[in-house]
């Protein structure tokens, strides 16, 4: 797989719903994604997006996580696995995010149980952090060992 990887190649989100546009790193440790505020994104309205959609780039950006260790751990195609079981914990640190904003995205895992992981991941600008989520999913192996 090449790197950084696409991000096509690792979640299933298509359209309006593909939140992230780029893998920036991706390691066993952490996935860091990037991407820009869109008009066509859901919850989009008057310029701005709700913050809400915070919830969704890091679940997406968990995806891609999970999606490039199964390939690289199994040699599988990297289609993204996994479901979103909770949002464990929010915080948002802005109540709508502007038209054109470049958003940057870091999750990592923080522990997992037989098929169940948590994550956290934070959604900042250069300038601050918009969010903070911890979310759980199921499905999906996050600590598979480097091969």
């Amino acid at each position: 797989m090449a790197y950084p990887p696409s991000v096509k190649t690792l979640i299933p989100h298509r359209d309006r719903m593909q939140l992230i546009d780029e893998i920036v790193d991706i390691t066993f440790e952490k996935a860091v994604t990037q991407t820009v505020v869109s008009e066509k994104w859901p919850l989009f309205r008057q310029g701005s997006v709700d913050s809400l959609v915070i919830i969704e780039i890091v679940a997406q950006t968990a995806a891609a996580l999970f999606s490039w260790k199964t390939a690289t751990c199994e040699g599988g195609s990297g289609t993204g696995s996994g479901l979103l079981a909770e949002i464990k914990n929010a915080d948002f640190y802005a109540g709508r995010i502007p038209f054109h904003t470049l958003l940057t995205t870091i999750v990592k895992p923080l522990y997992g149980v037989d098929n169940y992981t948590v994550l956290e991941g934070t959604v900042q600008t250069k300038a601050r952090t918009l969010g903070h989520v911890e979310i759980g999913v199921l499905g999906a192996d996050p600590f598979c060992c480097p091969c």
